[in-house]
């Protein structure tokens, strides 16, 4: 009986060691450091303090919030599907026909009387609305904000506190303000087939980017310039693809990533100089360390994932990679958060 109380503590131990002993293993450079903190699992859930600040997290058919010092707060299974966000959480099924929006304390505060999908950002709550042409945004209440729709069916998406940014199918770009207002509306062209497979607006609002089109496919980013949007910088791609993609800038908005078939694309808005790098499957997120200066890609190709360390401009500092069914990656100042399957690991980042 006591050999099998050692089992779950020993099992998590030994897990974790392992993803130590993996980081350990590969070259991080000479600055660059990852110290492992702590490792949880998610089904030891634990009361809310006073003055917690919540981290959200899915792994898995499991979403819920846990703190930096390694308390999950919150662990609600799902059957279909789910969004979550530093603000909001909800879970829905294939037939929506209304959602309900709660809180990070559990608490329903409203709902969405119309059908569709929903998708919440920090504290922005969208609705992909059914026929997958139209979105709208609500407050938290379930009160429309605005709405827009199109004839072609919605491929890329992105959202900022300053606006948001989507893209379709017959190859349409479309911003709008933090209102709700259009900002932007064009098509990036240059390629024989116009298509939009991946989007992002910069944090300032500014800029938009996006990967556009096949035969000729190229990666694009624009600026409003009166009523009008000009292209300050494209490149063509080496290989086309079909699949969506991530597209994300810097929170200083001078830097965007973007995912293409065989690496990352880096483009330096102030000096309009670009790079990439190899990195293989596809990358799912691209999160940055403000504190430290690094941006961190988390790719995977199967159930093997890695992450690729950037530093500035287009400097790898050092990869890691381990084997999961599904994971998350979120960071926090200088602390790096990596779920796999049902665990959460803290690992400090720093430079000496």
């Amino acid at each position: 009986m006591k050999n099998k109380k050692l089992l779950k503590p020993l099992a998590g131990l030994s897990l974790f060691c392992l993803i130590y002993i993996i980081i350990s293993l590969k070259p991080l450079g000479h600055e660059l450091h990852l110290t492992p903190d702590w490792a949880v699992t998610i089904d030891r859930v634990q009361e809310k303090k006073d003055g917690d600040i919540l981290i959200p997290f899915r792994l898995g058919q499991t979403i819920g919030y846990f703190t930096e010092d390694g308390r999950v707060i919150q662990a609600t299974p799902y059957p279909h599907n789910a969004t979550i966000s530093s603000s909001y959480y909800t879970t829905y099924g294939a037939d929506n026909k209304e959602t309900d929006i709660f809180n990070t304390d559990g608490d329903k505060v409203g709902t969405i009387t119309v059908p569709g999908f929903p998708f919440f950002d920090e504290d922005r709550i969208f609705m992909f609305l059914p026929g997958g042409t139209a979105l709208a945004e609500f407050d938290e209440s379930g009160t429309r904000k605005w709405n827009y729709e199109h004839y072609a069916p919605i491929t890329a998406f992105d959202s900022t506190s300053k606006g948001s940014v989507v893209g379709f199918s017959d190859g349409l770009i479309v911003s709008f303000d933090s209102d709700g207002n259009l900002d932007q509306q064009y098509y990036p062209g240059g390629s024989e087939i116009e298509i939009i497979l991946g989007a992002g607006i910069s944090k300032n609002g500014k800029y938009i980017a996006c990967i556009c089109g096949q035969k000729q496919q190229r990666f694009a980013v624009s600026e409003k310039n009166g009523e009008h949007s000009k292209i300050i910088f494209h490149e063509y791609l080496p290989k086309d693809f079909s699949r969506q993609v991530a597209v994300a800038f810097n929170n200083a908005s001078d830097t965007v990533y973007y995912n293409y078939n065989g690496g990352i694309g880096i483009v330096d808005l102030t000096t309009q100089k670009s790079a990439h790098i190899p990195v293989s499957g596809i990358v799912s997120q691209i999160e940055e360390s403000t504190e430290e200066d690094l941006v961190f890609v988390l790719s995977h190709d199967g159930k093997a994932y890695t992450v690729t360390v950037i530093e500035p401009f287009n400097h790898v500092a050092g990869t890691f990679s381990f084997d999961a069914d599904y994971t998350f990656m979120q960071l926090r100042g200088n602390k790096l958060f990596l779920g796999k399957n049902n665990k959460i690991f803290r690992i400090t980042i720093s430079k000496k």
